[in-house]
């Protein structure tokens, strides 16, 4: 079982940059595939950006493409999402989810995640 933790929320002018971070508990960190998903008011989660265990394999959601940015720090346990040029359709509750795998792939579905983070906030103001 893991525990998620995100931080680096807030708010930002359209243009600008922020970080989250997503910090996980326990000693397989390198065994889970993670995913950082977002969700607006009145819409669906959505994926962002998904990573594989070891961080080679990465995927994006077309929105983000060339914006955002996803990486993993497994010696510190640590998901985070580089956010640029962030727009106010950005704007939304950031999530951060794992799931233990035995693959090596990644995972781009919300229903693949087992285990979820209580979010962070995002607002990008025009």
């Amino acid at each position: 079982q893991v525990q998620l933790v995100e931080s680096g929320g807030g708010l930002v002018q359209a243009g600008g940059s922020l970080r989250l971070s997503c910090a996980a508990s326990g000693r397989t960190f390198s065994m889970y595939a993670m995913g950082w998903f977002r969700q607006a008011p009145g819409k669906e989660r959505e994926l962002v950006g998904a990573i594989s265990r070891s961080g080679i394999s990465t995927s994006y959601a077309d929105s983000v493409k060339g914006r955002f940015t996803i990486s993993r720090d497994n010696a510190k346990n640590t998901v985070y999402l580089q956010m640029s040029s962030l727009k106010p359709e950005d704007t939304g509750v950031y999530y951060c989810a794992a799931d233990f795998q035995f693959s090596t792939g990644v995972l781009t579905s919300a229903g693949e995640y087992e285990y979820w983070g209580q979010g962070t906030q995002v607002t990008v103001s025009s």
